[in-house]
């Protein structure tokens, strides 16, 4: 029975999610549209329980009448099939009624809603460009991701099923209580109009509150989580003080938001108690004079209070549940801020994989800047023959690494193409391009699981053999059977940690480069592949790149010289253009950039650009 319901609400839908609208009800309605079915159905259920509830109050009145009017003699045989049907409603109807509602609600939509929220949150947010990431903390979006989807969830459930429970809840009891007099009715109108009164006044109020309490939440998360993922860094440095107080800077105004939130509070919840007792004592000093008065009967009186009693209570539990929902609609609303922003790398419409290349590259007067009026690129125009190894030269900022990422489609060029054997790679699939390249950076991260699964992220679908295959070619295989985490898992099972902090720099990029090995790409590049290897190990890894570039195209970009000086071809960047190109013995002779930055090798290090 539970996994019937629980399979109500798909949480992973296969579509492609879009981007969601920018205003509060059209961000909500792009993700309550595929569920708006099951919300109805919650809705019904809580309007139906609500007068059910009610009709049970109006049962107990009319059998506190007979046990007052009626006689002992023959009362079963006058009323025996009314009780029974009092009876049914009781112990099987409400009961079946709150049990469907439970099922529908926590089975089918309490968990499977949110996730789904978040699964198309985090679907959409993978297609972000780089320049999203680097704006933000990785630990702030990933908050505001999961706070949203809860909040998209308590927004609407509270929308359609607290809310509408509470109206008809009122509503049903006004009607019963004018039914039997119209006076009865008044302490209850007057009470529903200053309780809206005062959730209209006080609760928008809170949920502003909660709207800055949740950006400062995530920022105070941001920070935290900031300073955990570097905390080598902060060790290092000695700088835990530092980051204590910078923590502190984010959980000052956190707090702040609380006090004032705590404030509102203990004046609503004040008055909220004040409105409770003038209504219990108007409603039952009224119903008093009117039984006095012989206009009403014990029963109606009996179910007057009932009413109000419950009432009293519920109207606290309606009011945290409305303050919840406007914190859940500001949490929202924050979240929106984040998630409703454009993709600004985007496959075209139709757009095709990328054919099986041979590997031929073609820059044609491709100009590019980072939005700071600077081209990083200014007309660059390189061709790069299939095969072909060519060597990535030039000072920090000449625009290596933004040859690189260009390349990659991390960005679109602002002008000009690039092409890869003659397909323009603006037309194509995103993830075909890169599936076409294989990349080995200076800064390896790893992903914070096993080795295994690190190696196998250049081939998903390859077998244990393969994955150790590619391990020992990158001269891995070793220290990798070596390995034992904290819980006891070894070799390849060893988890790495995050970013791979648990193996040192060298044996990080043999692992990046293990990859490589196993997705076997007809494109490499190799930024600084080897520099964080010592030099026996270089002298192995440089044999088996041999191997691993043997009849493909690669770019290769290194800041000592040496490791590239036998590439067939240097292409020397300055200022974002092609100053110089030829072999390491031509640029020697020509005495350019490139003869200054090879003289001046012994001096150390040569600058790279971001």
């Amino acid at each position: 029975m539970f996994r019937w319901f629980e399979t109500l609400l798909d949480p992973f839908p296969a579509e492609r999610p879009g981007m969601p609208p920018t205003g509060l009800a059209a961000f909500l309605w792009h993700y309550i549209r595929p569920v708006w079915k099951l919300l109805a159905i919650i809705t019904f259920l809580s309007a139906l329980i609500a007068v059910v509830e009610v009709s049970i109050f109006s049962m107990i009145g009319t059998l506190v009448d007979w046990l007052a009017r009626e006689s002992r003699e023959g009362f079963f045989e006058r009323n025996g099939w009314t009780l029974a049907g009092m009876l049914v409603l009781i112990a099987v109807a409400a009961p079946a009624l709150h049990l469907i509602w439970e099922l529908v609600f926590h089975q089918g939509m309490a968990g499977n809603f949110p996730m789904r929220v978040r699964w198309l949150a985090h679907r959409y947010l993978l297609d972000q460009s780089l320049t999203f990431f680097q704006n933000d903390m990785a630990g702030r979006i990933a908050t505001t991701v999961m706070q949203t989807a809860l909040a998209v969830r308590e927004a609407t459930t509270k929308m359609c099923d607290v809310l509408v429970y509470f109206a008809v809840y009122v509503l049903a009891a006004l009607v019963y209580l004018a039914s039997a007099d119209w006076r009865l009715a008044v302490p209850l109108f007057l009470w529903a109009g200053t309780y809206m009164v005062t959730l209209v006044v006080f609760v928008p109020k809170l949920g502003r509150i909660s709207e800055a309490q949740a950006d400062a939440r995530s920022r105070m998360t941001g920070r935290v989580v900031d300073s955990y993922t570097n905390i080598a860094t902060v060790k290092l440095f000695a700088h835990s003080r530092a980051e204590a107080d910078y923590a502190r800077e984010s959980m000052t105004p956190f707090l702040g938001t609380v006090h004032r939130q705590m404030r509102l509070v203990t004046v609503l919840n004040s008055l909220l108690h004040l409105q409770n007792f003038v209504m219990l004592a108007a409603l039952a000093g009224l119903s008093v004079l009117l039984w006095h008065a012989e206009i009403v009967s014990i029963g109606a009186i009996a179910v007057a209070i009932a009413l109000a009693l419950r009432l009293q209570g519920m109207s606290q539990w309606i009011l945290w549940e409305t303050s919840a929902l406007f914190e859940a609609l500001g949490t929202v609303r924050d979240g929106a801020g984040l998630l409703a922003q454009p993709l600004t790398v985007l496959d075209r419409p139709g757009a095709q994989p990328l054919a099986p290349v041979s590997g031929e590259i073609r820059f044609e007067a491709v100009t590019f800047d980072y939005g700071n009026g600077r081209n990083a690129l200014d007309g660059l125009s390189l061709q790069i023959r299939p095969g072909e190894k060519v060597g990535i030269v030039g000072r920090s900022g000449a625009g290596k690494s933004t040859l690189v990422a260009l390349l990659l489609r991390l960005y679109d060029v602002t002008s000009g193409r690039i092409l890869i054997d003659g397909q323009d790679i603006a037309g194509v699939a995103q993830e075909s391009l890169r599936a076409q390249i294989a990349v080995v950076t200076q800064d390896t991260a790893l992903l914070h699981r096993s080795v295994a699964e690190n190696i196998r992220y250049g081939r998903p679908e390859a077998p244990d053999s393969r994955v150790i295959a590619a391990a020992r070619a990158a001269h891995a295989d070793g220290f990798i059977r070596d390995l034992v985490d904290a819980q006891g898992r070894r070799g390849y099972e060893a988890q790495v940690g995050e970013r791979g902090v648990k193996l040192s720099g060298g044996q990080r990029q043999r692992i990046a480069i293990a990859r490589v090995f196993l997705k076997d790409a007809p494109v490499i590049v190799l930024d600084e592949a080897t520099s964080a290897l010592d030099s026996e190990i270089e002298a192995a890894i440089q044999e088996s790149l041999g191997l691993l570039v043997h009849g493909k195209t690669v770019i290769a970009i290194a800041h000592r010289l040496s490791t590239i000086a036998a590439m067939d071809r240097l292409v020397v960047l300055d200022q974002g253009r092609v100053v110089e190109e030829g072999s390491h013995a031509e640029l020697i002779r020509k005495g350019g950039i490139y003869a200054d930055l090879w003289a001046r090798q012994s001096g150390g290090f040569i600058g790279h650009d971001a």
